[in-house]
């Protein structure tokens, strides 16, 4: 059984705490990185329709001979503007994604973008808790949420996601956001936990309190990410790197690591502010 923590969504469904994720990661490559981190001792496997890796992802499931309820597995709708969101548009969608991974349910769906100038996101949520009270998803969420959005949402459906998945890295705490989630309920889970490999890993602190405790930069980061409570799915490809970001549970940062790395926030975001993302 793997060693990795699991944190109780608001629904009762347990989440590993740690998973894996394989965004930009090719279809014909995820078969083989899914089954390294299975390897080492994932569990929780995070893929997208937009990702165009599902089929992959679901073949290293397949060929994993791991009990389909030791396995978390969550995939995204992408709800671009190409597409008239009804309910059946969701459901289609939906269905070919559990196709794709050859399952008959997923463990976490999330709506992957809140296109809040279109408003849509409405409706695909309603048709979400249906998908959910049918079984073929445990738990239903968002992903790149703002706080209106999910009041919105809360508002006027009465359900609140369980996990609201969005870009958060030491240079973007997202404590706010993060005070609104614990405030309803709603588990932060962090894309892009490593900075895409765009200088934090090189940032003086960080790498200071590695060489303090002998672990990388990565695990420092990734130990941080646990330690404030957020779900949190690196990427790799390398057999190696995947092992080495899964080893994080034989050390913990102490107060002053924990303050050190608070105070490295700057805002700074890698990917685009949700407000104006509506790319098709």
């Amino acid at each position: 059984m793997s060693k990795v923590p699991s944190l109780t969504l608001n629904n009762g469904v347990a989440m590993p705490q740690l998973g894996f994720g394989v965004w930009q990661v090719p279809d014909d490559e995820a078969a083989k990185a899914v089954g390294a981190a299975l390897e080492a001792g994932y569990r929780s496997i995070d893929t997208a329709a937009i990702y165009e890796n599902e089929e992959g992802t679901g073949r290293a499931v397949a060929a994993s001979g791991i009990a389909r309820e030791e396995l978390f597995i969550t995939t995204k709708l992408w709800n671009g503007s190409s597409v008239t969101w009804t309910r059946d548009a969701v459901l289609r969608e939906f269905d070919a994604s559990l196709k794709k991974l050859g399952l008959d349910h997923v463990d976490l769906y999330l709506i992957h973008w809140p296109r809040a100038m279109r408003e849509d996101y409405l409706t695909i949520w309603k048709t979400f808790t249906e998908i959910e009270q049918s079984g073929r998803a445990k738990a239903v969420g968002v992903s790149n949420f703002k706080a209106p959005q999910l009041s919105r949402v809360i508002e006027e459906s009465g359900v609140v996601p369980a996990v609201n998945q969005v870009e958060l890295h030491p240079q973007l705490q997202q404590a706010e956001l993060r005070a609104f989630h614990a405030e309803h309920g709603i588990r932060t889970e962090a894309w892009s936990p490593l900075g895409q490999g765009k200088g934090l890993l090189e940032v003086p602190t960080v790498v200071a309190i590695a060489q303090k405790h002998g672990r990388t930069p990565a695990q420092v980061v990734l130990r941080w990410h646990l330690q404030t409570g957020n779900v949190v799915i690196p990427k790799s490809v390398t057999p190696s790197r995947i092992a080495e970001n899964f080893d994080v549970f034989g050390f913990e940062l102490d107060d002053e690591d924990m303050l050190a790395m608070a105070a490295l926030d700057e805002g700074k975001r890698l990917g685009p502010d949700p407000d104006g993302f509506d790319w098709n």
